[in-house]
């Protein structure tokens, strides 16, 4: 099997549309996909019409979080969407994307980037609005050659000089949460440093004794060394190890399937859930 659990669709930052991705995914000679927007649930509606006979998706949401000062995201799958308290708060980080990318066309235009709310809008096409929105402005623009260009401490990156905070959910709480709604909880990318600072393995191991399930080890911000050693606190800390491509179709260069997560990971992550379960294909249109 091929299961490649982190996917991000046009419901946030991604350039397929929810029924596009899973028709790439099942091209790409995947078996699992998960569905996994940016504090959002937007797409699981289209992506279930049009899945195709063979794949079979797990949804889920990739939610923003921050401890210590340092931003992190947290990987929630099978959770039930409508469970009233992440709900709410999926709904307050959302609802501060708007003002939080507004602010950083004003520190752009401060900077001279003639950058403008209008077109971020456009870019983001409805989806849940981020900084790779105001990143593709960038590269549209000529400022920078690449998404990943943007996210600099010039420009985008945490404490970069147009870097707005926005309201992220203290990640002890997001796993309460989690756990709530019937879901498993997976720290993305954890050791990602070239996105800027990173969460240290100490509170790693607090995260773990507050019901963590896993960490993203096999992911393309990881090279070969870190991913050895976030196996190896992975066995120390009992938590389970995912690979997942991260994939945002044209918006980043890595491809469906590049990164996957072993069956018997999976099929773990699938006995904890208790809030949903996976969605087999049925020949979607």
């Amino acid at each position: 099997m091929r299961i490649d659990l982190h996917c991000h669709s046009t419901a946030s930052d991604g350039t397929d549309t929810p029924a596009e991705l899973v028709r790439n995914a099942a091209a790409a000679g995947l078996d699992v996909v998960a569905l996994t927007d940016h504090d959002t649930t937007r797409g699981y509606a289209e992506a279930i019409a049009a899945l195709p006979a063979g794949l079979t998706l797990v949804t889920g949401a990739e939610l923003s979080c921050r401890v210590d000062g340092v931003s992190m995201h947290m990987l929630a799958y099978l959770f039930d969407s409508e469970e009233p308290g992440l709900l709410a708060e999926r709904e307050l980080v959302r609802d501060d994307r708007v003002p939080r990318a507004q602010g950083m066309v004003v520190r752009l235009n401060e900077l001279g980037v003639p950058v403008t709310w209008e077109q971020v809008e456009r870019i983001a096409a409805g989806g849940s609005v981020g900084r790779p929105h105001v990143a593709t402005a960038l590269v549209e623009l000529g400022v920078v050659p690449t998404v990943s260009d943007a996210f600099t401490e010039e420009w985008l990156a945490d404490g970069g000089r147009a870097f707005v905070e926005k309201h992220e959910t203290d990640p002890f709480e997001a796993i309460r949460l989690v756990k709530g709604a019937g879901g498993v909880a997976v720290f993305a990318h954890p050791a990602a440093v070239k996105r800027g600072r990173t969460v240290p393995e100490s509170v790693i191991a607090e995260l773990a004794a507050a019901g963590l399930d896993g960490i993203e080890v096999d992911h393309m911000d990881h090279d070969a060394d870190t991913r050895a050693r976030l196996r190896g606190l992975a066995g120390e800390l009992g938590l389970l190890v995912t690979g997942s491509s991260d994939y945002h179709g044209s918006r980043k260069t890595v491809s469906l399937g590049a990164y996957t997560t072993d069956p018997e990971v999976y099929g773990e992550i699938t006995r904890r859930a208790t809030g949903a379960f996976p969605v087999p294909g049925a020949g979607g249109a």
